[in-house]
Order: structure tokens, then C-alpha cells, then sequence
């Protein structure tokens, strides 16, 4: 009897740990669908740091490359814009071509990389000639290529003018002055970008409600969009504080308030081209955030419009 009973034991227990690991193997088997979607919270939290490393590292790659360069002088901003220009060129024409479109790539290219050339060595007037030689040359391809659509001369003057045309407004600031004060204002009019992005990012996140533009950028919002201009001025208003630059307060206040307009038009302008033919990025050279054109559309019209302003002002 002693041992039927410590055998019917044995049993019992053998058949509760036969239960446990049922129960486990269940368990495992209706979480498998999101492990294999990574839903899991552990995988979720993973990823999440993964893709936080990856945006700052090469943010911060880029961020060091960008102020070596500007401070380097106004030779190695000039190279840096012209990879950055044709880069943006080639993702503008990218886009182009999922909407169908088909831009003739090669002197769109070639012209993205003359305007900052141009610019670094004769200035605003030799952009105006060269841009005019653009429009001239789009204007006989289209003349003799039957098979051109005027759509597509279209984007093939736009892409080198969006992209490279609005881009050596970099240059030419700092070519105003090749020591400090010059690497100054390049950098005030990026820093005035960039806090014009984040405090846009921060304010709308925190009591965002009226939303912008929803059917091209839904995240953004007009309380985002208040509280990027409040950056932009705070930037340009402490280098005329600080005598970084011989910009009054007044003056500041104002280049901070146009040159926010200006970067938003042109993220939103840009978010327009990539919502049109169903794409979250326009490229992937910068990984965690996407193409160069992404990171570059506010500050091609946002330094637009910083050059004409510093013009206008005096200040150039």
C-alpha cells in the first residue's frame, strides 16, 4: 500500500509538472505572433534604444562634419554643399520618378553641382547666370526631344534650383567673412533652424491641440509651430546680444520670425512631395533619419531667406 501510495504520488506530481509546461508552451505559442511582429514589450524597449542610438549617433556625426567644415572656412563649406546639394538633387528626382515623372538626371545633376561652385567663386550674380543658362538648356531639350513632357523639363529645372540654387545661400554667408564672424552667421542661421525644429517638437508635444496641416504633417501643430518661431527668435536675438554679429534686436526679431516661416513653408513643401507619391523618407543615407533631403528642407528655405534678410538689413 506504502508504495501504491508513493507511486500514485509520483504520478500525481509527474502529471502537475506535465500541466505546468502546458500551460507554459500556451503561454509561449499566443505570444508567438507578436514576437514575430515585435510587440513584445522586451523587443519593443530594444528597438526603441536601438533606433535612438542609431538617430544620435549619426546626427551627431553629422552636426561635427557640418560645424568643422563651416568653421574650416568657406572652401570646405563650399565642398560640403556641393555633396549635400547633389545628394538633395538626386532624392528630389528620386520622388520625381515614383510620381511618374522623368527628369533628365544628368543636367539636373550637373547643375546642382555648378551653383555652389559658381557661387563660392563669383558670388550671387554668377548663380543668377548659371540659372539662367538652366532654363535655356531645360528649354532646348525640350525642343528637341519629342519624347520630353513639359512636366518633366519642369522637375528637371526644379530639382537643381530647390535643392542647390536655394542651398548657396550657405556659402555665400560665408564668404561675407572668412574668420569668426562670417563661421557666426552660418551657424546662427542653422542653430536658428534646428531650434526652430525642436522647440516646435517639444511645445507641440506638450500642449499641441490645432493641428497645422493635417493632411500633409499631422504631428504638427499651430502651438508647435508658435513655439519653433519663439526658438528661431531666442537665437537671433542672443547673437545681437552677445555682439556675435552686428545684427540690432530689432532686426533679430525679425530675421528669427521670417526665417521660422520660411523653414516650416519649406518642411512642409517637402513633406507635400513625399506624401504625394506614398513615402515616409526621401532617402537613407542618414540612418535613424532617413534621406538628406529630410534633414536639409527647412534650412533651403529657412537660409534663403536668411540671405536676403541679412542683405536688405545691411549686414552682408
Amino acid at each position: 500500500m506504502r508504495r501504491d501510495r508513493e507511486g500514485r504520488d509520483v504520478e500525481k506530481g509527474g502529471e502537475g509538472l506535465d500541466r505546468q509546461i502546458e500551460l507554459l508552451e500556451g503561454r509561449r505559442a499566443s505570444k508567438e505572433e507578436a514576437r514575430a511582429a515585435g510587440g513584445l514589450r522586451g523587443q519593443k524597449a530594444r528597438s526603441a534604444t536601438e533606433k535612438l542610438l542609431t538617430r544620435t549617433t549619426s546626427g551627431a556625426i553629422y552636426a561635427i562634419v557640418t560645424l568643422v567644415c563651416i568653421f574650416a572656412g568657406p572652401l570646405t563649406t563650399t565642398v560640403l554643399v556641393v555633396a549635400e546639394a547633389w545628394l538633395c538633387c538626386s532624392e528630389f528626382f528620386r520622388i520625381c520618378r515614383m510620381g511618374g515623372r522623368m527628369p533628365n538626371e544628368t543636367l539636373g545633376l550637373a547643375a546642382a553641382l555648378l551653383f555652389p561652385v559658381a557661387a563660392y567663386l563669383h558670388g550671387l550674380l554668377a548663380c543668377a547666370l548659371l540659372l539662367l543658362g538652366l532654363l535655356m538648356v531645360c528649354a532646348c531639350w525640350y525642343v528637341f526631344t519629342p519624347r520630353a513632357s513639359i512636366a518633366d523639363v519642369a522637375v528637371t529645372a526644379l530639382g537643381p534650383i530647390y535643392t542647390s540654387f536655394a542651398f548657396v545661400s550657405i556659402i555665400l554667408i560665408r564668404r561675407y567673412d572668412v574668420g569668426f564672424t562670417g563661421a557666426v552667421l552660418t551657424l546662427g542661421i542653422m542653430f536658428s533652424i534646428w531650434a526652430n525644429d525642436a522647440f516646435a517638437y517639444f511645445v507641440g508635444s506638450a500642449i499641441g491641440s490645432h493641428k497645422l496641416a493635417p493632411r500633409i504633417s499631422p504631428s504638427k501643430s499651430v502651438e508647435g509651430f508658435v513655439g519653433g518661431l519663439l526658438g528661431s527668435v531666442l537665437v537671433w536675438v542672443l547673437i545681437s546680444v552677445f555682439d556675435l554679429a552686428p545684427i540690432s534686436l530689432g532686426w533679430a526679431v525679425v530675421m528669427g520670425l521670417l526665417v521660422g516661416i520660411a523653414a516650416v513653408i519649406g518642411d512642409l513643401f517637402e513633406s507635400r512631395l513625399k506624401r504625394g507619391v506614398g513615402v515616409k523618407d526621401s532617402g537613407n543615407v542618414l540612418p535613424g533619419h532617413g534621406g538628406l533631403l529630410d534633414r536639409s528642407d527647412s534650412m533651403l528655405f529657412g537660409g534663403t531667406m536668411a540671405l536676403f534678410l541679412l542683405l536688405f538689413g545691411g549686414i552682408l
